[in-house]
């Protein structure tokens, strides 16, 4: 019975519109249906599937609603998870939404898996990084070949 697919993560936003806006101006996602929940937050989602979950930081009693968040849980970065990984499409269309928007982000690429990346970091300090698979020529891109960094032993 092994694990089939990630379903969703929860990010605990300090500013929910404000993290709403992020997920759907600049990576494309679509609100989606939320159940009625005692707490406000949004559910994200592509292709009609759920992938993110936001929902306010700072509420009373967060530790009951968030059950992976106890009282002294770190607040804006990522946290011991390093980061989130998506599969996207059209590299160029994605660097030219984020350089119109001013979003920052660093590239990278592994060139015997035909993989560019883009890295970037939400609202509150989740950082973001998109695949895109099947991407021959970087040129046009630029960024770290992973093949060229120092190994580590």
């Amino acid at each position: 019975m092994p694990v089939s697919s990630i379903n969703h993560f929860l990010i605990r936003s300090a500013d929910i519109e404000r993290s709403k806006n992020f997920y759907v101006d600049v990576l494309g996602f679509e609100v989606a249906p939320r159940p009625d929940f005692p707490f406000p937050g949004y559910w994200l989602g592509t292709n009609g599937s759920i992938q993110v979950h936001i929902a306010q930081d700072g509420i009373d009693n967060r530790s009951f609603y968030y059950l992976g968040t106890p009282e002294d849980a770190a607040n804006g970065q990522t946290g011991v998870i390093d980061h989130v990984a998506f599969l996207c499409e059209d590299p160029g269309q994605f660097k030219e939404r984020l350089d119109g928007k001013s979003v920052q982000y660093r590239t990278r690429f592994l060139p015997e898996n035909q993989l560019f990346q883009l890295f970037l970091r939400d609202p509150d300090g989740v950082m973001i990084e998109l695949n895109f698979f099947g991407v021959e020529d970087v040129a046009a891109f630029g960024g770290e070949n992973y093949t060229q960094m120092a190994r580590v032993d």
